[in-house]
């Protein structure tokens, strides 16, 4: 079939090709269909270049591989006689044939600089080194530095079409490195609780980005998932931070717009050793980023008091509800950077049971829980091995949560990294009953990034000279998450199967170790990523490398 193509490869017109959605790569392994993309044809192309490779981001022994293709010029002879080329000249070859209403952009190209930005950047450099040294964090008073920030909050994008593909991409990048967050967290925490952010990890991140120069602003561009079509490393080929806050602060508000019965916030603060200057500009571009954004100076030579000192901090900026977020502190440290994000949603639509029931958390071992009733026309899988189901359930108006358990006693550690358990789910009549939760988990990004073996990204060595022009050493980067699903069974009876006398209900219980996921309902990205292995543990902060903790 190839010969066949290339022989009629001099009939085609001249082309080049802009950009190629990861759809069409894919091929049947997705489900999802190929964006209206079009292809173009420059007058002074004289040939086809083409040169397919995955783009990899690399430090010390890793690899991380961050988006699926992109493309570069390269000397057709190069790929000539590549079986895959031949397959993309036939896809090629039909989408000429198709009427296309716009070009396909790059992913990156959603979220670059223009030239003419970065110029302007340029011009403006000396308004970026103003620098402000934080309050003690004993102060009573705000400080004056936070009167004079900027509180106007980034709107949307409004891009129209490419705003819709710049949040489809940028949900998957969230999607892939949230998922590789969580497998390193569960091998360290084998048997317990775990939750974490992955929008609120990548946004972690993307602050780092904006406070990075050089290197390690590449780094972290790539490992992010951006990698310029044309690797020109310059400013032009910078991604615009502002804009992925843009889209994930968007995401986070639609979770919060519609639903009085949810309660959604963020919190980010920055702690400094005395003395250490911040930029200004740096923590202006974090404000929205989230709910409130704080910075305060903190002794670190003294650990065991600064981490009274932030917990305690931590806990009266959220009235109450931030405890305990950290448990030691590195005396070495300049910056600690904490995010807390909290959901708690009070789910109308269910009933609380009025008995405890059984949960086993291992086949030997078994607690009594207090659990929930929700009946009702819910999606639901088994996958094709029958290892797994699924089920996803709307617990308001902005949130879906999507439960994975495993069929007789299988590992419940299941495969994540592809979105194909996400899909082919069918409605189906379900009576389901499951745990009420409170649960809670803090990460050190830090950590993470080492047992990804990307210990110098945000090291010693790491060029964060957008942060502070201090020679400074970033400790701890915490996120916290908090997920509460709970019913003050206002909302149906105890038993509602009653009203639905002709109806087959499909009796789902989960009353052992599962995983849940949460996404906002419009976007479909997620929120939380956890493993509820016992439901009356509510929550770990432990070190990944010791693996202990708990309460």
């Amino acid at each position: 079939m190839g010969s066949n193509l290339c022989s009629a490869l001099p009939h085609l017109p001249s082309l080049k090709l802009v950009a190629i959605s990861p759809w069409a790569l894919k091929g049947a392994q997705s489900d999802q269909s190929a964006p209206n993309s079009c292809l173009v044809s420059p007058t002074q192309q004289k040939h086809l270049t083409l040169q397919v490779r995955k783009p990899t981001f690399t430090t010390g022994r890793s690899a991380f591989f961050p988006h699926d293709f992109f493309f570069q010029q390269a000397p057709w002879s190069q790929v000539y006689n590549m079986n895959l080329v031949a397959e993309l000249l036939c896809l090629l070859a039909c989408l000429t044939a198709v009427t296309c209403d716009r070009v396909y952009v790059h992913p990156f190209n959603l979220f670059s600089f223009k030239k003419s930005t970065c110029e302007e950047l340029e011009r403006h450099v000396p308004e970026g080194k103003k620098t402000f040294v934080p309050v003690p964090i004993e102060s009573q008073t705000s400080p004056a530095y936070e009167d004079d920030l900027n509180k106007d909050k980034l709107e949307a994008l409004s891009r129209g079409g490419q705003g819709q593909q710049a949040l489809s991409y940028l949900k998957e990048f969230v999607h892939l490195l949230g998922v590789r967050f969580y497998s390193t967290l569960r091998e360290a925490r084998q048997g317990q609780n775990l939750l974490l952010s992955p929008t609120s990890l990548y946004s972690s991140l993307v602050s780092f980005y904006l406070g990075a120069s050089n290197q390690t602003a590449a780094d972290l561009q790539g490992l992010l998932g951006f990698v310029p079509p044309s690797g020109d490393p310059d400013c032009i080929s910078r991604v615009f931070g502002q804009e992925v806050f843009s889209i994930l602060r968007m995401i986070e508000n639609l979770v919060k717009s519609r639903d009085e019965e949810l309660q959604f916030s963020k919190m980010l603060c920055l702690f400094s050793a005395p003395g250490v200057p911040l930029s200004l500009l740096f923590v202006q571009d974090l404000l929205p980023s989230a709910d409130a954004v704080y910075a305060r100076a903190v002794d670190f030579t003294n650990p065991s008091e600064a981490v009274k000192q932030i917990n305690a901090f931590m806990d009266a900026k959220s009235k109450g509800q931030s405890r305990c977020l950290l448990t030691d502190v590195d005396p070495s440290a300049d910056l600690l950077f904490a995010v807390d994000v909290r959901l708690a949603v009070n789910v109308k639509e269910a009933s609380r049971l009025k008995e405890a029931q059984e949960f086993w958390v291992d086949s030997n071992t078994k607690v009594m829980v207090p659990m929930l009733s929700f009946v009702g026309t819910f999606n639901y899988k088994t996958d094709a091995s029958g290892s797994f189901s699924v089920v996803e359930v709307p617990i308001s108006k902005t949130v879906l949560l999507v439960l994975l358990q495993p069929v007789n006693d299988s590992d419940v550690e299941l495969p994540l990294q592809s979105l194909a358990w996400l899909q082919q789910l069918s409605p189906r009549e379900i009576k389901l009953t499951l745990p009420e939760l409170t649960i809670e988990s803090s990460s050190d990004l830090q950590e993470l990034l080492a047992n990804m073996e990307l210990p110098t990204l945000l090291g010693k060595g790491a060029d964060l000279s957008r942060i502070s022009d201090a020679n400074f050493t970033v400790g701890k980067v915490i996120n916290k998450a908090f997920f509460k699903l709970t019913s003050d069974g206002r909302g149906q009876t105890e038993d509602p199967t009653a009203q639905k006398e002709d109806a087959v209900f499909l009796d789902v219980t989960l009353n052992k170790p599962f995983l849940l996921a949460v996404f906002e309902e419009k976007t479909r990205a997620m929120l939380f990523l956890g493993r509820v292995t016992n439901p009356l543990a509510r929550g770990v902060k432990a070190s990944i490398r010791d693996g202990k903790g708990g309460e």
